[in-house]
């Protein structure tokens, strides 16, 4: 077997190519379940109740994984807990296509493919940010739009796939497309067992001060809540994954509701002219975020604050009877800020934090993220039905973000510099 060359300048764009893909498969398989949910419910004569149980177990158990994902990424070889989690959650999400019932779709979906989602993600942030210092936010702004494009093209591939079978064998398509994404990331993990590689020259770790998995995840959240600059980034990517969540569940309704769009076309254009945008803005941000601070380190963290506050002003624009073109375009508005927020989010991290616990410390500002945005669907429910309407509530969610904004700038000019004095 050739020996891969890891000192190779080029062979850190290598590992970006390859973790984009699996990130890609990562949200992609989510996305499958999303798009063939009815399929799902029909066959298997499920209430919409049952179906909501198995997302909702999905999103706890992935929450309460996290924080064992990064003491795993932290203690052990960062390539084989990446390489290992993709081709766990890959063959979960085959048996998902063979589910006869909830208990199965529980398992498979929910125990198994949050699990194995969970493990990856510390570790896999940590790896690129080993590989890429002086390009990190660039690195970063790039493995985010495999999120982008996972969601856009897995929506529309999973019920491409589905359709065919299901002309073929009726009522068994949607069973086809967990099959064939689950194929698809196996044979992917297959080729970073091959190709990737732990960076060699990286400073050893004391797996001593790691041998405790809750001593290391409680260092872990120390570390990200006792340093200022992670603490308010923490708060901020808690408004953020809130506002996310809540936009990605009820904007489609609201295109269904407000103006009389299909399900499949109120699904594409809630989705589309988003993630277009946010895939040109996310690249954009991770280039001018890694020229200016070479100047300013603190710049990553300011971007961010303008970029929840820019984002901002598109939801109030939601939410004040727009044409459907206007609306649109504060779809694209709103992606295209959200992305300066994407592209730095762990590149802030891991400046402020110790470097031996940057897998845990992701873990922790994951884990807080998604507790905190699991609520949202519930929330901005209980809104809408209290305000009679679907576009009132984008402006509630505008003032979390100006909010949040502007305690990130705040934050990078009063904590910034001497929390990144610390780590260099």
């Amino acid at each position: 077997m050739t020996k891969v060359a890891t000192n190779s300048k080029w062979y850190k764009w290598e590992v970006l190519m390859l973790l984009w893909m699996a990130y890609l498969l990562n949200q992609g398989d989510r996305q499958v379940f999303n798009t063939v949910l009815p399929a799902i419910r029909d066959a298997l004569s499920l209430t919409d109740e049952s179906v909501g149980l198995i997302a909702t177990i999905f999103n706890l158990f992935y929450a309460l994984c996290v924080p064992f994902g990064g003491w795993v990424g932290d203690r052990f070889s960062k390539k084989w807990v990446v390489t290992i989690a993709i081709l766990f959650w890959s063959v979960a999400t085959m048996f998902t296509g063979l589910a006869n019932g909830i208990f199965l779709l529980v398992l498979m979906r929910s125990v198994a493919t949050g699990g194995g989602e969970a493990f990856f993600g510390p570790a896999n942030y940590s790896l690129i940010g080993q590989y890429h210092t002086d390009t990190r936010a660039r690195a970063m702004s790039i493995h985010q739009t495999a999120y982008y494009v996972g969601v856009i093209l897995a929506g529309w591939l999973a019920g491409l796939i589905a359709d065919v079978f299901d002309n073929l064998h009726p009522g068994c398509g949607w069973k086809y497309s967990f099959i064939i994404f689950g194929l698809a990331g196996v044979l992917w993990g297959i080729l970073m067992i091959i190709r990737l590689k732990d960076k060699p020259d990286e400073p050893k770790v004391d797996k001593r001060k790691l041998a405790n998995p809750f001593k290391t995840i409680w260092q872990g959240f120390k570390a990200v809540f006792s340093t200022p600059t992670s603490l308010v980034l923490t708060l901020g990517f808690s408004g953020l994954i809130f506002v996310i969540t809540g936009y990605m569940t009820w904007v489609p309704t609201y295109l269904q509701e407000e103006f009389g769009q299909s399900q499949a076309d109120a699904g594409l254009n809630s989705m589309l002219w988003t993630y277009v945008a946010a895939f040109i803005g996310v690249l954009l941000a991770g280039s001018l975020s890694d020229r200016l601070a070479l100047r300013s380190p603190r710049s990553r963290m300011v971007l961010q604050g303008v970029g929840l506050i820019g984002g901002a002003a598109f939801l109030f624009l939601m939410g004040g009877n727009p044409t459907v073109i206007l609306l649109y375009s504060a779809f694209a508005g709103w992606g295209f800020f959200r992305a300066f927020f994407d592209a730095n989010t762990y590149a802030v991290l891991y400046d402020v934090t110790p470097s031996e616990f940057h897998a845990s410390c992701s873990s922790a500002m994951i884990t807080t993220g998604f507790a905190v945005g699991a609520l949202a669907p519930v929330v901005l429910g209980v809104l809408k039905t209290r305000m009679g309407s679907l576009g009132a509530t984008f402006p509630i969610l505008g003032w979390i973000w100006v909010v949040c904004g502007a305690l990130m700038v705040i934050a990078a000019f009063a904590f910034y510099q001497k929390d990144y004095n610390k780590q260099h």
